[in-house]
């Protein structure tokens, strides 16, 4: 039988560190109990000790400890730049930094590429004198390459799993940073989201995620999906660390982390909780009653709290999202209306942005400078990125959503302005914008599950470039986590951050990891499943 890693955290220096926020971290630095050095090993260890099973990390920095000892020195000197000096942190495998690390949207066709510079948020971080620790993990090419696949899944990492259930699957595109922190690899994390990939692998690995306003940070140096809809979003284990890493990642900086107050906010709240495809969904499911009720539970206490609590509608949800379905940001054009699909848009900008992204690297050893190449590559290498169909059990439609990008060549026609205008419209002036506005009044936010309702309000709000936070709540029958989600109009990050951290102290904190089904070694699908082509049975490990 196989040996099961070792699942306890290493000490640093005698301290037990897990699950410790970063401002308790910023304390026992200051304190002396232990240096940047001592904070960046023990995290390490913990990353050598579990890696091998989760593979949340694609690859680490072998200029961490260096970096560390810098800002040890720094220290001394009496020169702290912030709350995360010194602290460790991993960024998704799209966000470049100009080290000597890869950055490859989890693709071996990248491997060998050099960028130019650090992304933005890679300048802000080292500028705040965090720690570097490596690459996340990530799905390939941050789940754009197919409509069904294997999330978690890259031809560079494998496949990496949720630390609560590893036979369940981890989330969306952002898995790897959401599994390291959630398994204590790291103090926090980058991840990033055009629909869903850092709501929803926060949400199922127990993480408080924050995706800001479209535009509030910036992608500068991020592998792109579309630039009308992507974001660089924060994972912590609590609101607090999520909101000090957004402040520094803003530009200019925030001032999220002086929202936080405790619970006695609630008092003068007024919340929405949309029914039509949103709660009402949650509450037909029987497979999901006990997040419903969960959920149900928390909401009581909230208004036994003070909080007032309406349900509401958003106008346009029935018009959006299928009576019997969820999350399909290309279901319009299934219906004969490709004027109307999210996908529509997608696939134009990525033809276009990553032409642009691609031409900035100043080394290309595979010379991939289109999506035509990107998607030569993978039919030459089959066997490793499935770019024929049947070859590969990570991607059972192979690359098809390449293949629809290819196709639209990056043609800004009407179609596509139509489908632009027709999302921002529907989701925003008739959707959350109308939803937060009830007698008059704006309310203080719209609360919404994230999986109970097949993802169908974080899709509204990525679809309207609006800001969200997700709170963990409890574990599913499953084992995998669950969580509450606040829904804000454009650039309320403050009303996100403030009743989110009365949220949190209402829960209680975070449930940790229970490391079920350790050794599993099964594909874990997600995306809009075909009808037809089966690929042959075989583990991640094997293939």
């Amino acid at each position: 039988m196989e040996a099961s890693p070792d699942i306890r955290m290493p000490p640093c220096r005698g301290v037990n560190i897990e699950d410790v926020s970063i401002g308790q971290l910023q304390q026992w630095l200051q304190d002396g109990r232990f240096t940047a050095v001592d904070l960046a090993e023990c995290y390490l260890e913990r990353t050598r000790r579990l890696n091998g099973v989760l593979k949340a990390v694609l690859e680490l920095n072998p200029d961490a400890l260096d970096i560390a000892r810098e800002r040890d020195d720094e220290r001394k000197r009496g020169f702290v730049r912030g709350p995360l000096h010194g602290i460790p942190f991993l960024v998704k495998d799209n966000i470049a930094t100009k080290d000597k690390m890869q950055t490859t949207a989890g693709s071996t066709m990248l491997i060998g590429s050099e960028v130019s510079e650090d992304a933005q948020v890679v300048k802000l971080l080292r500028g705040a004198s965090a720690v570097l620790l490596g690459h996340a993990s990530m799905s390939e090419w941050a789940s754009m390459r197919a409509t069904y696949y294997a999330v978690g899944y890259s031809s560079r990492g494998g496949q990496s799993r949720n630390p609560y259930n590893l036979a369940e699957h981890p989330g969306d595109s952002s898995s790897g940073p959401a599994t390291a922190v959630a398994s204590n690899m790291c103090a926090f994390s980058l991840g990033t989201e055009t629909d869903s990939s850092v709501i929803l692998p926060a949400d199922r690995n127990a993480m408080v995620g924050i995706k800001p306003t479209v535009g509030m940070v910036s992608c500068e140096g991020v592998i792109p999906e579309s630039h009308n809809l992507d974001t660089v979003g924060t994972f912590g284990r609590t609101v607090t660390d999520a909101a000090i890493v957004l402040d520094a990642i803003c530009q200019p900086p925030g001032d999220f982390t002086s929202q936080i107050s405790g619970r006695h906010v609630l008092k003068s709240a007024r919340f929405g909780m949309p029914w039509k495809r949103v709660w009402e969904r949650a509450a037909s499911d029987e497979s999901l009653r006990m997040q419903y009720k969960a959920l149900q539970i928390l909401v009581d206490r909230l208004q036994a709290s003070g909080a007032e609590i309406i349900k509401i509608e958003i106008p346009s949800a029935e018009s959006m999202v299928p009576q019997d379905g969820g999350w399909d940001w290309d279901y319009p054009s299934k219906t004969g209306h490709p004027e109307q699909s999210e996908f529509t848009v997608v696939k134009v900008d990525f033809y276009n942005d990553i032409k642009k992204y691609l031409a900035g690297l100043v080394v290309n050893p595979h010379n991939i400078r289109s999506l035509e190449d990107i998607i030569q590559y993978n039919i030459k290498h089959t066997e490793k990125e499935g770019g024929v169909p049947g070859t590969h059990p990570a991607w059972p439609t192979s690359q098809d959503s390449f293949d629809k990008s290819q196709a639209a060549m990056g043609i800004e026609d009407e179609t596509y302005r139509s489908a632009l205008e027709f999302i921002r419209r529907k989701t925003r002036d008739k959707g959350i914008d109308a939803a937060l506005s009830y007698d008059g009044e704006l309310l203080d936010g719209l609360l919404v599950p994230v999986q109970a309702d097949d993802g169908v309000a974080m899709q509204i709000a990525a679809q309207a470039g609006y800001p969200m936070i997700t709170i963990p709540v409890n574990v599913g029958d499953d084992g995998v986590p669950f969580g509450l989600a606040i829904i804000q109009t454009a650039n309320r990050e403050d009303k996100l951050i403030k009743y989110g951290a009365a949220i949190e102290k209402i829960v209680g904190g975070r449930p940790r990891p229970g490391f079920r089904n350790i050794h599993a070694d099964n594909w874990m699908y997600i995306g809009v499943r075909p009808e037809e082509k089966r690929v042959e049975n075989m583990s991640p490990a094997s293939a």
